[in-house]
């Protein structure tokens, strides 16, 4: 028999158990949803941890010591900072990168930008989709192989001079690659046919979301091609225009591949850029603590350079 107890306990007057609070069970999703994202997370911070931020932290360090690499390092402070931003060879490599910006940045968005709406308005044919391929094969051309295929073009029995002797114009042949005033501008149209195909392919992709109402009214307010193009195209593909200028701004900072190719930094000095310059003075000079010093100042003026880039290409989206 029960117990009174037990009766009062399980009686109708009994109060009953209090479920749980709907809050503290949403909490506990919210946890749970937590811990499996950073677990999925986890892997990918750990590497982008081991192979980029511990790389970063060490150049930071090498960067304060004089070390060629075996012997004991000595302390150098800020040595190795003034050096790269003193001594007239490693400034001038960073005015070869600044100069490559047009070439790498500037060029290529402008033929893409002219193409792509050029393309647009060929769209059905099969033109358009011949003109794509075409201007995007350079891109999936590795970037070795581009510099040596453009050194046999602009070397002294190229294809380029050909062209010129065919036409009369044997004056203007030259070694391309060779000649202290056109070895840089050079190198910079190598870069400039690489990067555009994908400037077209981005800035292609920015067109088609742009609502074609948007053109047929313009052409009822009688607006030309030129009048579309600067109050419709240009502002509907600004995101795309600001991931291409700072994809290609980084491209011609950070350049290496294409320089080591065809010129290696000549002829003198001429196309000397920070990449090849902090290549040389590690591996040859076995000056770490310089070349460390240039890393972390070339990763700088990228942040510099890009940032601002950006916000300004961005405008009020960004």
């Amino acid at each position: 028999m029960p117990t009174p107890a037990t009766t009062a306990s399980t009686g109708p007057g009994a109060a009953r158990p209090r479920p749980p609070a709907p809050g503290g069970r949403a909490r506990r999703r919210r946890a749970g949803g937590s811990l499996l994202a950073y677990a999925l997370v986890a892997p990918a911070a750990l590497f982008y941890a081991f192979f980029v931020l511990r790389p970063i932290a060490t150049s930071v360090q090498y960067s304060f010591y004089d070390w060629n690499g075996v012997t004991t390092a000595t302390w150098a402070g800020f040595d190795n900072y003034i050096a790269v931003l003193s001594e007239p060879k490693l400034v001038g490599a960073i005015g070869n990168a600044f100069e490559l910006i047009l070439y790498f940045s500037v060029v290529p968005v402008a033929i893409a930008l002219f193409a792509a709406n050029l393309i647009r308005s060929i769209a059905a044919s099969r033109l358009a989709t011949a003109a794509r391929t075409v201007l995007f094969i350079p891109q999936v051309i590795p970037l070795v192989a581009a510099g040596i295929i453009w050194s046999w073009q602009l070397s002294s029995d190229g294809l380029a001079n050909q062209i010129l002797r065919s036409v009369g114009l044997d004056a203007l042949t030259r070694a391309w690659l060779g000649d202290f005033d056109t070895a840089l501008p050079a190198v910079g149209v190598i870069g400039a046919w690489v990067q555009v195909g994908l400037c077209l392919v981005l800035i292609l992709a920015g067109m088609t979301r742009i609502d074609a109402s948007l053109y047929e009214a313009a052409r009822i307010d009688g607006a030309g091609p030129v009048r579309e193009f600067f109050s419709i195209t240009l502002p509907g593909v600004r995101q795309e225009i600001a991931v291409c200028v700072t994809v290609t701004v980084i491209s011609a900072l950070a350049s290496f591949d294409i320089i080591y190719v065809a010129t290696q930094g000549g002829p003198g000095d001429s196309t000397l850029v920070p990449g090849l310059q902090i290549f040389y003075l590690a591996f040859f000079e076995r000056e770490i603590g310089t070349a460390s010093a240039f890393s972390i100042v070339l990763m700088a003026l990228v942040i510099v350079v890009v940032l601002p880039l950006q916000r300004l290409l961005r405008g009020r989206e960004s």
